[in-house]
């Protein structure tokens, strides 16, 4: 095998096999046909204007190079943070270009004198006529402005931006006049260096009280610690004008977030304050939310919430006192926010669990009582004075129920608009169309003050048909304006008049990549606006199914079969490589739901286990495991027996198809998935071996809870014990391959994990074989990872999977 080459001379930490015998042997490439997968071209994220003329495309940056992940980071309060440039060290979507289509016309052109660096953040202004985007370079963060009529792109200058605790940094103001950013105060000035003479013993007290809390990492650690988030994190709300000129509003704080009000005349921002915690982030200390006018003066204190350590334990568990404050998009400066009246735990008997509050400006009156919810408050939907939509929820049955409402009389004459299972896909009603009202801020679309309409994905035992449905408030009856049609998969991307007759989807089929249609229903034509290539032509004639079956205790499963290249069933029985994911569910109907479309595309992404059909492996992606919580037992008090229950009816309908070599079938999964991996391994010999990534073996590393279980470990021994593969690790009997990033801050799968169960299985004298990925997290990004993941699978599959051994 080749060898990749990169830039520092870094090893990766790989333990004896047959192939591969040395621990520093660096990092592998894969076969040609599995890295052709990590730069195939895929099609770009788009963007469409609000006033429905434009569409952006930007070109995606899938993967970095590993000196990238290799660059100083700070990890602090939860956050990993950049500290040469003031911002998150590894932000989400990272994009390359820039270029704009016009909708009718399909004038097309691009921003084609950008800067070196990564594009982050964009978005719209409200008014359709600018284009605000990050590029974030080595040194700093700065914001660009594009004029779409002028084709003028503009540098803000003397804003160096700080993303540390809003990643997001920047909002445009509602009106299009400018721009409310995040200005880093501390560029240029010297951080705080740690000295002997600074030293001091940590000290952590316990109240008495009880402080259940998920096992988080990159947690502050020392005073010193706390001393760098307060440097790195100080910065100072600034109003950005279209000229580019800059204006301080108040003084420079912890700024937990920012929002202007509807009318512009009103700014709410969260500020963090002292004390900062050991054991939670910063989304749990103390912050005080005020409202300031647009030059920065208090107008309003709104709420000081405390250090919250304490908030019970439970899912749907939430912090006393005011939460999720936030303005009333159909008004003009009107704040609405949620208060728990049951303690913040919804164990607590009481006939409301929230109550919900609004305050208009000038703030200087007493809040009014605005709704109560029998469950925890989820949001609001805005429209008009007549028209909103209140949603509430529950862990413990997985319900939600959402209510149309008048917003002048909140709690009289609701109507139910759905309850349903948040896992019930069958009667999930779709989400409603949102356009601009006249504050740039997106509500209802409510045409006539009667009619509103729905999109979705319109689940059903047959797969996915997505719709465009019509709904009349006052008769509370739907009708449906359009579907989806085989042999295509095709979604309402945007609605573009108040009948619902002219809207864009983006179709797509088995073979055909997705791309962008405008239809008319009325002329009943229908235009293809873009042309993406497909990104995988050697797959394009992939062999896909969905296959039914049905679990020995009565729930119906599901899960999708590709047949490799050239696949011939006269040959006989052929190995299999099986990807799944176990999900908790309170009802086996719900549990049994289809919830994928027969004709989507294929996707032979790096990331899962489509890249081996060019092995000759079949794929069985996505099986369903459900843990189902029946007759009042928690999903997890047989989770053993169900998880094994699902994989047997899985290996069986491939055997009974005559599609799989029942003695070369592979279980593969990440995350909770990995966990499900060891889990199988340990508990049946349905399998020839195991590929488990990021996962988490061992529960009582997570006491407080995990995945969709609510019981702490000294309420749930059984069940932590149970569940826990690292517990039956003398029972795993196949080869299992193990991968992990060594900086993993997922709260529930410590990097130890993998270490510790990996040393089990070593001193068991079992066949596993543990990677450690330096700088990666809980999923991969660089280049060199990606590609060595990738050769480390072939090799596990070559060996355990394609070999007579």
């Amino acid at each position: 095998m080749k060898k990749a080459s990169i830039a520092l001379a870094l090893s990766i930490a790989l333990l004896p096999l047959e192939y591969a015998q040395a621990s520093d042997q660096g990092y592998q490439v894969p076969s040609q046909s599995l890295a052709n997968l990590v730069d195939a071209k895929l099609a770009p994220t788009t963007r469409i204007s609000p006033d429905n003329q434009w569409m952006t495309f930007l070109e995606r940056q899938r993967i970095a190079k590993l000196s990238d992940l290799a660059k100083s980071e700070l990890k602090l309060a939860g956050i990993k943070l950049n500290p040469a440039n003031f911002s998150q060290a590894r932000p989400g979507s990272k994009y390359l270009s820039i270029s704009f289509k016009n909708i009718e016309n399909q004038a097309t052109f691009e921003i084609t004198d950008l800067p070196a660096g990564t594009i982050l953040s964009p978005s719209w202004s409200p008014d359709s006529k600018h284009f605000a985007f990050i590029i974030e370079q080595q040194d700093q963060a700065n914001l660009y402005l594009y004029s779409i009529a002028d084709n003028k792109l503009q540098k803000v200058d003397g804003l160096a931006l700080n993303s540390v605790i809003t990643s997001r940094p920047y909002r445009w103001l509602p009106d299009s006049s400018g721009l409310l950013a995040n200005k880093a105060v501390n560029k240029g000035k010297t951080a705080p260096v740690e000295s002997l003479s600074t030293a001091t013993p940590v000290i952590s007290q316990t109240s008495g009280d009880k402080a259940p809390v998920r096992t988080y990492q990159n947690l502050l650690a020392t005073p010193h610690d706390k001393a760098l988030f307060k440097y790195y994190g100080l910065g100072q709300l600034v109003k950005v004008s279209l000229d580019g000129s800059v204006e301080s509003l108040g003084k420079p704080s912890l700024l937990r977030g920012f929002r202007t009000s509807p009318d512009a005349k009103h700014i709410l921002i969260g500020q963090i304050q002292e004390p900062f915690s050991y054991i939670v982030p910063y989304s749990r200390f103390a912050t005080t939310w005020s409202v300031i006018d647009n030059k920065g003066n208090l107008v309003k204190e709104i709420e000081r919430q405390p250090l919250a350590e304490n908030i019970p334990q439970g899912f749907d568990s939430v912090r006393t006192g005011k939460r999720d404050i936030e303005w009333r998009s159909d008004k003009p400066s009107t704040l609405i926010w949620a208060e728990a009246q049951d303690g913040g735990s919804m164990k607590t008997d009481v006939a409301h669990h929230d109550y919900v509050y609004s305050l208009a400006a000038p703030f200087n009156k007493k809040p009014n009582l605005f709704a109560k919810t029998e469950r925890r408050y989820s949001g609001i939907e805005w429209g008009n004075d007549n028209i909103a939509l209140l949603t509430e929820w529950r862990f413990s049955d997985r319900k939600l129920r959402t209510f149309i409402i008048n917003p002048q009389d909140a709690d009289n004459n609701r109507r139910l608009f759905v309850e349903r299972s948040y896992n019930d896909v069958y009667k999930d009603p779709g989400n409603f169309v949102y356009e601009q009202n006249k504050f740039g801020r997106y509500t209802l679309k409510i045409v006539g003050d009667r009619y509103m309409m729905l999109t979705g994905n319109g689940a059903s035992p047959k797969g996915n048909v997505p719709f465009l449905d019509r709904y009349d408030v006052k008769t509370n009856q739907k009708t449906r304006i359009w579907h989806s049609q085989a042999p295509y998969y095709e979604r309402v991307v945007t609605v573009l008049d108040d009948a619902g007759d002219n809207f864009m989807t983006i179709r797509e089929s088995k073979t055909e990549q997705p791309n962008f249609f405008v239809h008319n229903l009325k002329d009943k034509s229908v235009k293809q606006f873009t042309d993406f290539a497909h990104p995988y032509p050697e797959f394009k004639n992939l062999n896909k199914e969905l296959v039914k079956y049905t679990r020995d205790d009565g729930v119906e499963l599901s899960g999708t079969l590709y047949l490799p290249p050239g696949y011939d069933k006269s040959k006989g029985p052929i190995p299999v490589l099986m990807w799944a994911y176990p999900l908790e569910y309170k009802d086996k109907a719900v549990a049994s739901q289809v919830r994928d479309s027969p004709y989507e595309f294929t996707y032979i992404g790096y990331w899962g286990p489509m890249p081996y059909l060019a092995k000759g492996i079949a794929v069985f992606d996505d099986p369903k495991m459900p843990i189902v919580g029946a007759e009042g037992k928690e999903p997890n008090d047989t989770f053993r027996s169900q998880l094994v229950a699902s994989a047997k009816a899985a290996v069986d309908v491939l055997v009974e198809k005559g599609v799989a070599d029942k003695d070369k079938i592979a279980i593969a999964g990440h995350s909770y998935g990995a966990f499900m991996v060891a889990n199988l391994l340990a508990h049946s010999d349905l399998f020839k071996a195991g590929i488990a990534r990021s996962g988490a073996y061992n529960r009582t590393l997570t006491p407080f809870g995990f995945q969709g279980e609510e019981r702490n470990f000294w309420d749930g021994q059984q069940v932590y014990a149970t569940m826990s593969p690292f517990f039956h690790a003398e029972k795993i009997d196949e080869p299992m391959l193990m991968i992990h990033g060594k900086d993993d801050p997922n709260s529930g799968t410590f990097p130890m994990q993998s270490e510790r169960m990996y040393n089990a299985l070593k001193g068991l004298g079992k066949d596993a074989r543990l990677v450690m990925l330096p700088y990666e997290g809980h999923g991969y990004r660089a280049r060199e990872s990606i590609l060595h993941v990738l050769w480390e699978q072939e090799q596990w599959l070559d060996k355990y999977l394609l070999s007579d051994k």
